[in-house]
């Protein structure tokens, strides 16, 4: 997360989804306001991601002008723009206040 406070990632949120997504543990959200940042963004995070010893596939990072979704295994990483985060609201479908939170927190 320092690589996105060192790109002015704003609203930086850490999602622990362990138990209800069986595709990641994890969750990062963070909004960046230009197209250039948020790619900016996701090559500085796959360095910081490659020194810490998790290098990602060639495919795990996918874009486009207004999202960028790099899968990291059980860490899934979302950048967004400022629309398309409102848009997707990732943060309603996977945060603590979801239907299914407290399921999994129970079990």
């Amino acid at each position: 997360m320092a690589s996105l406070e060192d790109d002015k990632a704003e609203n930086i949120v850490l999602l622990d989804v362990t138990g209800r997504a069986d595709y990641a543990d994890r969750l990062i959200i963070a909004t960046g306001q230009v197209e250039r940042q948020l790619q900016a963004m996701a090559t500085h995070l796959d360095e910081a991601l490659g020194k810490a010893g998790l290098n990602l596939k060639r495919d795990s990072i996918q874009a486009s002008p207004d999202w960028v979704l790099i899968d990291a295994g059980d860490l899934v990483i979302h950048l967004f723009r400022p629309d398309a985060r409102e848009l997707y609201r990732i943060e309603r479908m996977w945060g603590p206040e979801s239907p299914g939170a407290g399921d999994a927190a129970a079990g």
